[in-house]
């Protein structure tokens, strides 16, 4: 369990395999309190320590998480949010998030605006009843605001605005339009699309 507060920037230090993969991340998070077996949500999707050094721990990454997620786009070098998962009695600052990806996104819009950044999402119609004005989601693992929704026939999107501090401490320094995300709406909006449905 994770709340979409982004602790560390790390950087994809190698990858190897062919179908399932094995990712090397650089960190500065101090590993010897991390346990292989140890989740950390690495651009909002969940992995599992299998391996570590004194600044970088490894994960295995399997074909279908790569064919549903935007990490099939990770090369040697890309910047990674990591978030190490929840304590009891840790702040939950951000809101619930689980590190399983809903769907892969794409940014249409990254404009700045004053000091903010207005970035713009599209993602396919069918995960549309999961998002909303005002509601939370997590986009590459970092947990923001949506200010709009709009929906097609064969799309929905929705916008957020980045503040000048969540530009400084996540990957978003070097993001652009045209890149993919990773998206988990809010676990209570999956719960309730579902009970509509019956």
């Amino acid at each position: 369990m994770f709340t979409g507060i982004v602790t560390d920037v790390g950087s994809v230090l190698s990858l190897e395999g062919d179908g399932d993969i094995r990712v090397a991340i650089r960190t500065s998070y101090d590993t010897s309190g991390i346990a292989i077996g140890a989740s950390i949500a690495c651009s909002g999707v969940c992995l599992t320590v299998v391996d570590k050094g004194a600044d970088w721990f490894e994960a295995d990454v399997s074909r279908e998480t790569l064919s549903v997620t935007s990490l099939s786009g990770w090369k040697p070098g890309s910047l990674v949010n990591l978030e190490r998962s929840l304590k009891v009695g840790d702040e939950l600052g951000g809101h619930i998030v689980t590190g399983h990806v809903d769907c892969s996104g794409r940014i249409e819009k990254f404009d700045s605006i004053d000091d903010s950044i207005y970035m713009e999402v599209s993602f396919p119609t069918r995960f549309g009843t999961f998002i909303a004005q005002k509601g939370s989601v997590a986009i590459d693992g970092v947990s923001l605001t949506v200010n709009t929704v709009t929906d097609t026939d064969t799309e929905t999107r929705f916008s957020i605005n980045l503040i000048p501090h969540t530009q400084e401490v996540t990957a978003f320094r070097t993001t652009k339009a045209g890149d993919a995300v990773n998206l988990e709406f809010d676990i209570l909006a999956r719960y309730v699309a579902r009970l509509q449905k019956q």
